[in-house]
């Protein structure tokens, strides 16, 4: 009789989660080729076709699909058999800058769920130089944030550019002093915008000062102001009027991953974030 692999079943998770080899073999700290084998030895367990690839994509089959539920509750039961004489949790403190964060924060925290479902998580979203400042303190054992001045070290998640996002419907003229809906000091992309309209000679006035991302960006759509946000970030219904309208342009910059982190199952969680947010960023 054919039994399954824990390390197969896992590796076909995280390749469907991922949607690719190439992360899941960054997840769990392997190569691309090691991870092509254990999903072959799986196929010849179950006897079924999981994965289609080609070069450009991976996706299931349908009886990959319908193997999905499965493997999922497979291994959630062995993470509960292993930890059951276990007392306490581990738990992996992280800080995520709101402006780093964006749309890939809940597949990130839905993936690391799924493969680490054993490891209680400590979220806090913040500005990118406080959250430094935490970690430099000993405060978070990891942080994903943007690159903060000369900073070194760190791992690169993702590169991003920024433009001044509106909605279509904003009621302001080149020459009229510009409305901007920005995160307050010490925010470093307000900061950015600030130094680039000043360079340009363009006024400007911050008719709206949120406590994140999600408030800024709600501000625009309601054509209250203009706002500076990475193009990975800005939702649908706003638009980049920087270039129409003759903005200076605001450059890019990089979304880091520093950690502290030694402990195995830890690891194996920001391998599995890194990998996300590097699948989630390049979809968009």
């Amino acid at each position: 009789m054919s039994t399954l692999d824990i390390d197969t079943v896992q590796a076909f998770l995280l390749v469907a989660e991922l949607q690719g080899f190439t992360r899941a073999a960054e997840a769990l700290g392997t190569t691309q080729a090691a991870v092509s084998m254990k999903l072959q030895r799986l196929e010849s367990v179950v006897g079924r076709r999981l994965v289609e690839r080609s070069p450009r994509a991976v996706a299931l089959t349908a009886e990959g699909a319908a193997f999905l539920p499965h493997a999922r509750a497979l291994i959630e039961a062995h993470d509960r058999a292993l930890s059951s004489d276990k007392p306490a949790r581990s738990r992996l403190s992280l800080g995520i800058s709101d402006h780093a964060a964006g749309p890939e924060l809940v597949p990130l925290l839905e993936r690391l769920h799924a493969v680490s479902s054993q490891l209680a998580l400590s979220v806090t979203i913040g500005f990118s130089r406080q959250m430094l400042d935490a970690y430099d303190a000993g405060e978070f054992e990891a942080v994903v944030v943007r690159q903060e001045g000369s900073r070194r070290g760190g791992e690169k998640l993702t590169e991003d550019g920024f433009g001044w996002f509106a909605a279509k419907g904003l009621a302001w003229r080149r020459g009229e002093t510009l409305p901007l809906a920005t995160l307050a000091p010490p925010c470093g992309v307000r900061a950015l915008a600030v130094r680039a309209l000043d360079k340009a000679g363009i006024a400007w006035s911050e008719s709206f000062v949120g406590g994140g991302v999600t408030a800024v960006a709600a501000a625009a759509l309601a054509g209250l102001a203009v706002a500076p946000l990475a193009h990975r970030i800005a939702p649908p219904g706003l638009v980049d009027i920087g270039p129409a309208e003759g903005l200076p342009r605001l450059g890019s910059s990089k979304v880091m991953l520093h950690s502290k982190v030694s402990d195995p199952t830890k690891l194996a969680a920001l391998r599995t974030l890194a990998a996300t947010f590097r699948s989630v960023a390049a979809a968009r």
